[in-house]
C-alpha cells in the first residue's frame, strides 16, 4: 500500500514562463518554492504524481540534530527554526512538534559512538544529553530490556510526512507560485549552456533557473545533459499501526524506531535495515558506493526485483533516452518487505508486551535516494549555468527538507546563504575527491 498523503489540488493552466521552475513536489521543491515565491519570485512547481507521493510521505517524520554528520549540523539547525516557523506562518498544520527524541541501546560500540558525537553537537548547540541506564528505563517503559545507556535532544522533534509536503505547498501557492500535478518534467530546455526551461508532457515553461529536487529520479533527469550524478537507491519498509498505548513520542533502539502520529497510532521500522537492489544504474556506480554499503553490509540484502526493469535505475532507463519514463511510473511505490514488517513487529513486541497483539493500518515501501557519502547535493551544477541540484538526501531529507529548500532557493538566486554550501557541492562526488561517509 501506499502510505497516506493529504491531497492538493492543481493548477491546470501551465504557464509561459517562470522564474524558476521546480521539478519535483517532494518536501525539498516545496520548501524550495514556498521561500521563492515569498520574495515574490514566480515559480511554477512541477510533479509526475502528486506533491509528496513517494520518499516525502514514507519516512518517519524525525526532524532532527542529534547524532547528524557534522556536515549537516549549520543546515539541521536552520531546519529546525524553519519547521518552527511553519508552524506560525502557515495556514495549515504540518505537524511539527519538539516533543523530543530518545535513543537507548544494548551495544558498547554504538554508545561510544554518539559519545564521541556529543562535543559535535555541543559546539553546534544542539542540546544533547547522555543518558544512564537507569535513565533510560525511567524514559522507556519497557520490559525484557537491558539498556546499558541511550542520549537525548529535548529540542528535536517530528512533523507529519501525510500533511507537511501539501501545506507547505499550499502555501506556497498563497504567495503566488503555482503547483502542478500529474505532469512529468521529460528534459531540460538548453540554449549555449544554459537551462532556460523544462519540457513537460503538458508543454514548455520557459524560466531564468531551475532546481532538481526529483529524489530517486534525479540522476536519471540529468544523465541526458550530461551532468553525472552518483546516485542509488536503498528500499526500505515502514508499518503502521492503529491508535495505540503510549509508550513515546520517538524511540529509537539498535532493532526498531517508533514515532507517534498525532492520531495516536506508530510508525514503525528499523533503522539500516534494507535491501539494496542490483540495477544497472546501481552497477554502474558500484565503484563509488561500495565503501558506505561494506560499512552497512551486515544490515542490507541484495536482491535482483522489478528495480531492474522499472523505474529510475532499470535497464532502459540506462539504455535508453526515454523522456516519457517518468509520466510510466507516476508514483514511485515499492512493495513493502514481508520478511522485515514481520521482523518490526517482533521486534517491538518484544519490547513493549502492550504492542505483543498490535493491529497494523498497513505497512509500505519506499526507495530512499542516497549518495556516495550518505550527505545530501544541494549545489550549482558545473557546465550547465541555471540549474541547481538539491537530491541525494540518503534518508535525512524530511527532517531538514526546510533546510536544503531554503538553501537551494538561494543558490537559484545567486543570494547570500544561510549556510556553506561548500560541504554539499556536487563536485566532491565526480572529482576523485577522498569520501568521508556520513552517518553514526
Amino acid at each position: 500500500m501506499s502510505p497516506f498523503v493529504e491531497r492538493i489540488d492543481s493548477d491546470e493552466t501551465l504557464p509561459a514562463s517562470a522564474d524558476v521552475v521546480i521539478v519535483g513536489g517532494g518536501i525539498v521543491g516545496v520548501t524550495a518554492a514556498y521561500f521563492l515565491a515569498r520574495r515574490g519570485i514566480s515559480v511554477a512547481l512541477i510533479e509526475k504524481g502528486h506533491v509528496a507521493c513517494e520518499q516525502s510521505s514514507r519516512n518517519w517524520g524525525w526532524c532532527r540534530q542529534q547524532n547528524r554528520d557534522a556536515r549537516e549540523l549549520p543546515l539541521s539547525s536552520v531546519a529546525m527554526r524553519l519547521w518552527d516557523e511553519f508552524s506560525n506562518d502557515l495556514e495549515h498544520d504540518v505537524g511539527f512538534r519538539r516533543c523530543g527524541l530518545v535513543y537507548a541501546t544494548d551495544n558498547e560500540a554504538q554508545l561510544a559512538g554518539w559519545s564521541d558525537w556529543q562535543p559535535y553537537g555541543l559546539d553546534h548547540g544542539v542540546d544533547t544529553r547522555l543518558l544512564s541506564a537507569e535513565e533510560v528505563r525511567k524514559l522507556i517503559p519497557e520490559a525484557g530490556r537491558k539498556w546499558i545507556g541511550g542520549v537525548a535532544s529535548p529540542d528535536d522533534g517530528k512533523a507529519e510526512p501525510a500533511i507537511a509536503g501539501p501545506a507547505i505547498a499550499m502555501g506556497a501557492r498563497a504567495h503566488g507560485a503555482t503547483i502542478h500535478q500529474n505532469c512529468a518534467a521529460r528534459a531540460l530546455d538548453v540554449e549555449n549552456g544554459r537551462v532556460v526551461g523544462v519540457h513537460t508532457e503538458k508543454g514548455l515553461i520557459r524560466a531564468n533557473a531551475v532546481l532538481c529536487a526529483a529524489g530517486a529520479w534525479a540522476s536519471r533527469f540529468l544523465r541526458p545533459h550530461g551532468i553525472n550524478f552518483p546516485q542509488a537507491g536503498v528500499r526500505q519498509t515502514a508499518v503502521r499501526t492503529k491508535p495505540t498505548a503510549d509508550v513515546g513520542a520517538c524511540l529509537y533502539a539498535p532493532d526498531f524506531a517508533m514515532t507517534r502520529r498525532l492520531d495516536g497510532s506508530y510508525t514503525l521500522a528499523i533503522s539500516g535495515k534494507a535491501t539494496i537492489d542490483l540495477t544497472p544504474q546501481g552497477i554502474r556506480y558500484a565503484r563509488e558506493f561500495v565503501p558506505q554499503f561494506m560499512r552497512r553490509l551486515k544490515n542490507v540484502r541484495l536482491a535482483v526485483g522489478p528495480s531492474f526493469v522499472t523505474g529510475p535505475e532499470s535497464l532502459l532507463s540506462v539504455l535508453r533516452n526515454d523522456e516519457t519514463i517518468f509520466e510510466r511510473t507516476r508514483v514511485l511505490d515499492p512493495a513493502p518487505q514481508q520478511w522485515l514488517v514481520r521482523k518490526i513487529m517482533a521486534n517491538v513486541g518484544a519490547a513493549f508486551p502492550q504492542f505483543a497483539n498490535m493491529e497494523l493500518v498497513g505497512s509500505w515501501g519506499a526507495l530512499v535516494d542516497c549518495s556516495p557519502d550518505a550527505v545530501p547535493v544541494i549545489s550549482k551544477t558545473d557546465g550547465l549555468d541555471g540549474l541547481v541540484l538539491a537530491a541525494g538526501c540518503s534518508g535525512h531529507g524530511f527532517g531538514m527538507g526546510p533546510g536544503i529548500g531554503l538553501l537551494a532557493s538561494e543558490l537559484l538566486t545567486d543570494a547570500d546563504t544561510c549556510v556553506d554550501p561548500r560541504p554539499f557541492r556536487l563536485s566532491r562526488l565526480v572529482d576523485g575527491s577522498p569520501l568521508d561517509i556520513g552517518g553514526l
